[in-house]
């Protein structure tokens, strides 16, 4: 006997849960994506193989593959080969897609092929924020100013005016009307990127080419989009509301 923590011996017959769903707590995030992923009409945001094909081998379910990529950007798994690892070893994923295990390449391929599709998951999460009236939106008057007068009397000489001088001219108005404006954008604007930005780490991005790029930019915006949701109104009143719509 010692006076460390002990563990348990690893040769020891246990009486672990008989169900898997017993390990997944009730405000674990990962139902949320459970709940998310499922209500989405697949098909109509044009994902392959939305629906299973009669002939040929059978494909993993789209929903799963997104699921898996919801997760791994939600925790910073965001290459394919450490989510097909994930997806041996991690509770989570194992409830999530029920004990499937797709390699690393399957769940590239489903990325490659679906780079619009995930585009537009992002954006429909942002609805579903908006019809959860979880979006507020303040919106105001700006004024114009009159041009001002910068002609002089002289023959020969000349001013210069860029020809969108009037839209700096507007903005810097606004800012002297509204000192607290600034604030106001780092609050609501420049945390989410830097906190983006931080999670993506150094590598930033994985893929290369825009097309590429944009989808992968959407998996981190949703994840960041999520995780914001659930600090906010956390799982258990997420959840209600997901099911309620």
């Amino acid at each position: 006997m010692t006076r460390f923590i002990e563990g348990e011996n690893r040769f020891q017959a246990t009486l672990l849960p008989q169900r898997l769903d017993e390990y997944i707590a009730d405000d674990n995030p990962v139902r949320v994506i459970e709940a998310f992923v499922n209500r989405l009409d697949l098909k109509d945001l044009g994902f392959e193989r939305a629906e299973p094909s009669e002939m040929g081998r059978p494909a993993y379910d789209a929903r799963v593959m997104l699921k898996i990529y919801v997760y791994g950007y939600m925790n910073r798994l965001n290459t394919t080969r450490v989510l097909g690892q994930e997806t041996h070893r991690n509770v989570d994923l194992l409830w999530l897609t029920g004990w499937l295990k797709p390699d690393h390449k399957t769940i590239g391929e489903f990325r490659r092929k679906n780079r619009k599709a995930i585009r537009r998951v992002c954006t429909e999460f942002v609805g579903l924020c908006r019809e959860l009236k979880l979006l507020v939106y303040r919106t105001f008057k700006c004024p114009g100013c009159p041009l001002k007068a910068q002609c002089t009397t002289g023959k020969d000489r000349r001013i210069e005016r860029w020809e969108h001088e009037q839209v700096l001219e507007d903005a810097a108005d606004n800012l002297r009307k509204n000192a607290g404006a600034m604030r106001l954008r780092k609050q609501i604007v420049e945390h989410p990127y830097g906190t983006i930005k931080h999670r993506m780490g150094a590598t930033h991005f994985v893929m290369k080419r825009l097309p590429n790029v944009q989808a992968e930019m959407s998996l981190h915006v949703l994840a960041y989009n999520l995780k914001r949701v659930i600090n906010i109104v956390g799982v258990p009143t997420l959840m209600a509301q997901l099911q309620a719509v």
